[in-house]
């Protein structure tokens, strides 16, 4: 069996990470045999390295390799580019074309972002998984392919499981083994020399110096977080290495290279978390809705102790068909106080709503209620005098018919008055229904 270290050096591998290390190992381990290998990491952490390693030790090292980036084709071509198509099968078909999978038979096919594919492509590669078959598009003859699989992703693959998006069973049968590649920044030991590394590559393409940094930028670099791990690291190398006319870096040099500095170094937080803190915008929003509804419900209780305890008759005076409607008669304030410390928990639209009732008539029963959305501190339109029923008769006579006319179904008798059924449930369980 080759050594890990010879390994490394064949493949072109920087670093001395325990956990990178036993990556390697386990690649070398699981060549010789056919079961199937999933790699996973974060992007640009170099899983593309582990696939090669395993078919050029394997028996299938003779065999073609084929890389697909299943990311990167479009979801309606997939099919045909994994599993080939028959003539016609398809506008602008005007061949047979073989597929990755027969082309790659005897030999090994690494699929990339796997955790990319459309589910009814999945379908198919565990048919391929399984027993080794597969259709060409617009075929129904079966045929046999003998690939070896290893395939890669950055997707959390149990989230995706749960949300639908990645067949379970499929995992189950690519992950066989799976082997996981450390992100650049647990292996910090490795950075300054991945860098150095690059840099001298730089140097030779483009033949200038070698750039070195300072030690303080050495520090910095070490610290950084390394979002876009190693594909990150070499593509600052590469920028430095062409636009800096200095081939001693120093920290100031360094931090203008790298993106979003300040939310990618380590911070020292308050351990306690406020109540105010909140994780995600829904929170914030839903904590200012709140505050919002509180702060409504102070205003009803104020004016309820305004009505006890002030000046009621010029009150009822000015707003009489407000009050009428929401107070009825002193007697019923505390019960309507207690209706509001209830609706704390959930008010909606129509609690602000002001029935207008036209007189009543059979003929227009249907436009019985006018509901107008207004605040319920607006000025409200006095009632005629020659109304002989209060409005609270009224509202109790429109309820009960509208709960007759639908047999008691309160969603459709709420619908017909303007208010929610909830609303609706208050009034019945305020009047006795």
């Amino acid at each position: 069996m080759e050594s890990i270290q010879a390994t490394k050096q064949r493949f072109g591998i920087i670093g001395n990470d325990p956990k990178l290390n036993r990556a390697v190992e386990k690649a070398i381990q699981v060549a010789p045999t056919d079961i199937s290998v999933l790699v996973t990491g974060e992007s640009g952490v170099g899983k593309e390295s582990i696939p090669k390693i395993i078919h050029s030790l394997s028996h299938r090292k003779h065999g073609k390799y084929i890389a697909v980036n299943c990311g990167a084709i479009p979801e309606g071509t997939i099919d045909s580019e994994l599993f080939g198509h028959e003539k016609g099968s398809f506008t602008g078909a005007t061949a047979t074309r073989s597929g990755y999978f027969e082309v790659a038979d005897g030999g090994t096919i690494f699929l990339d972002e796997v955790g990319e594919l459309p589910l009814p492509t999945q379908v198919r590669l565990l048919r391929v998984l399984e027993n080794g078959e597969f259709l060409k598009v617009g075929s129904s003859q079966i045929q046999k392919t003998d690939v070896r699989i290893v395939a890669a992703t950055n997707v959390k693959m149990a989230e995706a499981i749960e949300k639908g998006k990645f067949r379970e069973d499929l995992y189950y049968r690519l992950s066989t083994v799976e082997i996981n590649l450390p992100p650049l920044r647990e292996r910090q030991e490795d950075i300054h020399l991945l860098f150095r590394k690059f840099a001298a590559d730089f140097a030779q393409k483009y033949k200038m110096p070698t750039i070195r940094l300072d030690d303080h930028a050495t520090d910095l670099l070490l610290k950084y977080r390394w979002s876009g791990n190693i594909r990150q690291l070499r593509n600052v190398a590469e920028q430095i290495s062409v636009l800096e006319q200095t081939r001693e870096i120093s920290y100031e040099t360094l931090k203008n290279y790298l993106p979003n500095m300040g939310s990618n170094l380590p911070a020292v937080v308050n351990a306690k978390k406020s109540e105010s803190d909140f994780s995600s915008e829904r929170e914030i929003l839903y904590k200012i809705l709140f505050d919002m509804k509180r702060d409504v419900n102070d205003l009803k209780k104020l004016t309820l102790e305004l009505m006890k305890t002030g000046n009621t008759a010029k009150v009822k005076e000015e707003q009489s068909s407000l009050i009428n409607k929401i107070y009825s008669e002193e007697n019923n304030h505390d019960e309507e106080l207690a209706a509001i410390v209830e609706d704390e928990n959930g008010m909606d639209e129509t609690d602000f709503e002001v029935f207008s009732i036209p007189e009543k008539t059979s003929e227009n029963f249907n436009n019985a209620v006018d509901v107008k959305k207004k605040d319920k501190y607006d000025f409200a339109e006095e009632i005629q005098e020659e109304e002989n029923l209060s409005l609270q008769q009224k509202e109790l006579e429109l309820i009960k018919k509208s709960l007759e006319k639908y047999n008691g179904k309160r969603k459709d008798a709420a619908d017909e008055l303007g208010i929610s059924e909830r609303t609706l449930y208050r009034k019945i369980k305020q009047y006795d229904l």
